[in-house]
């Protein structure tokens, strides 16, 4: 089976850049092992949130200086900026509804009531609320995933008037008898029914009543923001929604609308695959065998690297080492073993730097030999730390379109 790419990984960077080839009308293909990282995480995206107290432009040329192996700094402040506002154009085109934009970043309010800057965060999901507001954060009774109380406490901390309130759902009882199955994607099973709106909305009815706004856990919207937007059109005062500990509703929504868009524009995406084999002269990349399709091997012009970080398996640790177990590419990590951590727990841990080395282009290499039709994208890159430098996200999206734009320009100058 003949392609232009196959993708390795249908994560959030996996998606964007298969996107992004097949808007410009190339043969994609995507090999998604199994649950991408997205379905863990709250539906936002960060850019830089560590320098919330500079512009993005000065944040990222102060980044460029002080860690020129950053990816960002790799590709570049104007380039970095320019592949934002695509991202935001991109999402908006799969009818992605985002707040923010990459100019006037933003804060979120977390699963426990902080606030922390964001660059786009799902259209449902609550921003920081203005100091007086009345808002009652309402739980849903027997749910264990979000904590209400916490919430207000961290609200009422910034001048906020929190309150807590709480709702019962008899609908709901199926799923009581076991722990394990009231989780927020089995609530929004049920409670995105249609059957079932009103009921939620009367059970709201009496804390919007006395309210300014409400914040509910988000546990509906899987497939679509119908139910919230019903909500607030119908309510008294408005209504957003608090992500919950996995899995996230709002990641999956924004998964499934990724996914749908590439198969839509003509991407193949091969769900429960990996790969088996890689077949190269060490330099380029020919044909890619899976286990779903081991006698039809896909013979790719060019191929992406987005297979994620340890969570899922892009990067292995083991006594010896970190490797990247596809290609066995070269990767940047420290030794000895014990510099991989620090004592305080809360401090940024330097295995969170560890990963695929690339150059400016992302291409990455193997025993010191560059691919010349292989791009390394999104988590599975070395040189920052997603979580203490809030830019998981952003470098996923970055590195997705910096690497679908120089596969369609040569694409583009092979044909």
């Amino acid at each position: 089976m003949n392609v232009d790419t196959v993708i390795v990984g249908g994560g959030l960077a996996g998606l964007l850049c298969g996107l992004s080839l097949t808007r410009q009308g190339l043969r994609c293909a995507i090999i998604s092992r199994g649950q991408s990282g997205l379905h863990f995480s709250s539906g936002s995206m960060d850019l830089l949130a560590h320098c919330a107290t500079r512009t993005p432009r000065e944040a990222l040329d102060a980044l460029s200086l002080s860690e020129p192996g950053h990816p960002y700094s790799l590709v570049g402040t104007t380039q970095v900026l320019d592949y934002a506002q695509q991202t935001e154009a991109l999402l908006r085109d799969c009818g992605i509804a985002m707040q923010g934009c990459v100019d006037q970043p933003h804060q979120r309010v977390t699963p426990i009531g902080t606030l922390r800057q964001a660059w786009l965060t799902p259209s449902d999901i609550t921003l920081a609320p203005a100091k007086g507001e009345r808002i009652t954060v309402v739980g849903i009774g027997g749910f264990l995933d979000f904590q209400p109380h916490l919430v207000a406490a961290s609200l009422a901390k910034i001048g906020v008037q929190a309150r807590v309130g709480e709702i019962d759902l008899p609908q709901l009882d199926v799923l009581r008898d076991n722990a394990s199955e009231f989780r927020s994607v089995n609530l929004a099973r049920l409670l995105d029914d249609a059957a079932q709106w009103r009921r939620l909305h009367d059970a709201l009815l009496p804390h919007a009543q006395v309210s300014d706004k409400l914040f509910l856990p988000a546990c509906f919207g899987l497939n679509d923001d119908g139910l919230w937007r019903w909500l607030n059109e119908t309510l008294p005062c408005p209504l957003s929604l608090l992500p919950t500990l996995p899995p996230s509703v709002s990641g999956i929504r924004l998964h499934t609308a990724l996914q749908r868009q590439f198969i839509k524009n003509g991407g193949m995406w091969l769900a429960g695959d990996a790969v088996t084999d890689v077949i190269h002269d060490g330099q380029t990349i020919s044909a890619i065998t899976t286990r779903n399709h081991g006698d039809v091997p896909f013979r790719t012009r060019f191929a992406v690297l987005a297979s994620g970080s340890f969570f899922s398996n892009g990067l292995i640790a083991s006594r010896d080492g970190v490797i990247e177990p596809v290609l066995g590419l070269d990767v940047l990590h420290s030794s000895p073993r014990e510099s991989w951590t620090h004592g305080d727990f809360f401090e940024p841990q330097p295995w969170q730097r560890f990963g695929v080395q690339v150059d400016a282009t992302l291409r990455p290499q193997r025993n010191g030999q560059r691919f010349n039709n292989l791009f390394a994208i999104g988590g599975v890159l070395g040189g920052f730390d997603g979580i203490s430098q809030g830019c998981a996200g952003g470098v996923s999206a970055i590195t997705a379109l910096h690497a679908a734009r120089q596969i369609a320009e040569l694409a583009g100058g092979c044909s």
